[in-house]
């Protein structure tokens, strides 16, 4: 007999997930306009009270690299604030539940960021990025790989004693940009690196849209055989080919539990221009064209999670309106679909039917609910 119950055929996929944001950081690093410090602080907060609780704040990398995120101190220090405590208590928030994450690619990132938490402004969290393709590795922090992991382990342990907690991002795990195909199996000894060192958690990124869904459920059921435990676990994907959404739902019948997206699908690689003023970011961009480059949209993600029935905890309503806000600030469209569409009406549109069913349903002599003829 056909199984038809989807938790019955995938066992390993999760009934409750969490969905982290990185909009304000990853969403506007690759914006070619400064995004004012004080939008930037309002998405954090609509974001938190929409439901978020795991939260990228900005970058504490050099801000003549990225200066996008020069206001860095600045956002930090409105989160840690009493004020913004009491706003939480008030509409029911444990403030306790929010984890700020920033984002600290190289060592001298993450002295800065201990030195903010002797302040009291510190974030929660770090995170920072090997690519197992070492030209893509090169381009994001100018070492090589072997040069890479000393610093990590310098750091993860400054993080560690100071009280932080370290995420390890592996990147290029589906395939690199610059170096084309990749083993999926180096990012499996990647991501046991990352925890034999103190790492927290491991984001594994697909940051070009190279994943392909089967890939995506081959490599995570990989990942969950060799470290079971789904809470160290966060799934990341781009999108460029319109597939992320098949590769967000093997990754949950892999088992996933925690993925991370931007409002809009924004994101990429670093800003090389500014307003009106080159700056460095990365360098050359490695795509063709800024209109297929990005994140998985966390308005339609949710969308999809919460019309399957799995629980998240976000106020969906609120983030599809928070959304339409989003496309004001950056001044485009972006390319959420459920901003536009909502999610699926189960009591559908009534103010488009046509008039005169009833009436000819009754002249015919047929019952309200009659499919078929009665003969």
């Amino acid at each position: 007999m056909t199984e038809y119950d989807f938790w019955k055929i995938f066992p390993r996929m999760p009934k409750k997930v969490t969905i982290g944001d990185i909009t304000v950081r990853d969403g506007f690093q690759h914006e070619e306009k400064f995004i004012s410090t004080a939008a930037k602080i309002y998405y954090l907060e609509e974001l938190i009270f929409a439901g978020c609780r795991n939260i990228e704040v900005t970058n504490l990398g050099n801000p003549h690299l990225m200066p996008q995120f020069r206001d860095a101190e600045e956002l930090l220090a409105h989160l840690r604030s009493d004020d913004f405590r009491k706003r939480c208590g008030k509409r029911g928030i444990n403030y306790d539940d929010i984890c700020l994450t920033a984002i600290t690619i190289r060592e001298s990132a993450v002295d800065r960021a201990i030195e903010l938490k002797k302040k009291g402004l510190g974030p929660d969290r770090l995170l920072m990025m090997v690519s197992t393709e070492e030209q893509h590795h090169f381009a994001n922090s100018g070492c090589t790989l072997p040069e890479y992991w000393k610093e990590v382990e310098r750091s993860t342990k400054k993080c560690n004693d100071a009280g932080m907690k370290m995420c390890g991002t592996v990147s290029t795990i589906w395939g690199s940009p610059i170096g084309g195909a990749t083993d999926m199996r180096d990012a499996v000894e990647f991501s046991k690196r990352w925890f034999s060192i103190g790492a927290h958690d491991v984001e594994h990124a697909d940051h070009d849209g190279s994943a392909s869904s089967p890939d995506v459920y081959r490599y995570f059921s990989m990942i969950l055989d060799e470290i079971p435990n789904t809470d160290l676990h966060i799934a990341h994907f781009h999108e460029t080919k319109r597939v992320a959404s098949a590769s967000v739902l093997a990754a949950l019948q892999a088992g996933i539990t925690h993925f991370e997206a931007t409002m809009g699908g924004l994101g990429g690689q670093p800003a090389n221009f500014l307003d009106d003023c080159p700056v460095k970011g990365t360098g050359e961009y490695y795509y063709r064209d800024p209109r297929y480059v990005g994140l998985i949209t966390l308005e339609d993600t949710l969308v999809q999670i919460d019309e399957m029935g799995i629980e998240h905890g976000w106020d969906v309503d609120r983030l599809l309106q928070l959304g339409k806000q989003l496309e004001k600030t950056v001044g485009r469209r972006l390319r959420s679909e459920a901003i536009m569409n909502g999610r699926t009406a189960k009591e559908g549109h009534r103010e488009y039917a046509r008039p005169g069913l009833a009436e000819l349903k009754k002249k015919l002599g047929e019952s309200r609910e009659q499919k078929f003829p009665s003969q």
